[in-house]
């Protein structure tokens, strides 16, 4: 079954056409979700992806934050081989592709659940920068693209909000099946001052029903990395003892 998706105006982006990939589409549970929509991601409209975009730099604060996760995110890079495919999955407005651009050769694939964020994206970036990226809209719970098809996942700020352990596992499956070597993924753990911190304000906060940010416990997460066949390469703490943000860098088992 060949995926015949439409992504985005061709005159607009330098994209991949999905409609040249091959995909397995044999598995019942993989079509289903595929289809997921998680309550989270309908907030992503034009004007919250322009504000995600700004808030980085928004404050000193911001900007220090987004340089000690472009450190270590970096730093993950280099543990996975610095590889020469990477697919940034959620890529957002772009963030990280000054980063993944430094090494000359490489190939840049990048995709977002948004139109919107996509949009913002080829907006607040250089056509030089541009040049090098190939975008499309797509779902973790389903890649519309081949097996093995990159050599790293570089998946930044997504698993907190999945808040279900079965949709974890099926994006890390996802995962194992798109990428040849690894995947870079982070998320917030337990163990610091601020995991500590959010327990005590979820604890008050009876009356919500659904959260769309959580801290998993490394414990958890890495049994979820073990049952999607990827085992923890390294990782890469914020700050360790205070923040919650952790980059985990996963091998796929052959």
């Amino acid at each position: 079954m060949i995926k015949e998706r439409r992504v985005l105006l061709k005159k607009d982006f330098h994209i991949i056409d999905t409609t040249r990939f091959r995909l397995r589409m044999d598995n019942k549970e993989r079509e289903i979700m595929g289809k997921k929509d998680l309550a989270f991601s309908a907030k992503y409209d034009s004007a919250h992806t322009k504000a995600y975009h700004e808030k980085h730099s928004a404050s000193i604060g911001r900007r220090l934050s987004n340089w000690r996760e472009q450190q270590i995110s970096a730093k993950a890079l280099e543990m996975a081989g610095d590889p020469e495919v990477v697919l940034d999955l959620p890529c957002g407005a772009g963030r990280f592709w000054p980063l993944l651009a430094q090494k000359k050769n490489r190939e840049i694939l990048a995709a977002d659940n948004s139109e919107d964020m996509l949009r913002v994206a080829q907006s607040v970036h250089p056509a030089h920068l541009l040049s090098r990226i190939q975008m499309f809209q797509t779902s973790a719970f389903q890649i519309d693209i081949e097996d093995g098809r990159v050599d790293h996942i570089f998946c930044m700020r997504l698993m907190h909000h999945i808040t279900q352990p079965e949709d974890r596992i099926a994006i890390l499956r996802e995962f194992f099946r798109v990428t040849r070597e690894t995947v870079a993924v982070s998320l917030w753990v337990d163990g610091n001052f601020k995991a500590f911190k959010r327990k005590r304000l979820e604890a008050r906060r009876t009356h919500k029903k659904y959260r769309n940010r959580i801290v998993i416990e490394r414990s958890a997460a890495e049994r979820e990395f073990t049952t999607a066949g990827l085992d923890v390469r390294g990782h890469f703490d914020f700050m360790k003892y205070y923040a919650m943000w952790r980059i985990y860098i996963l091998q796929k088992r052959t």
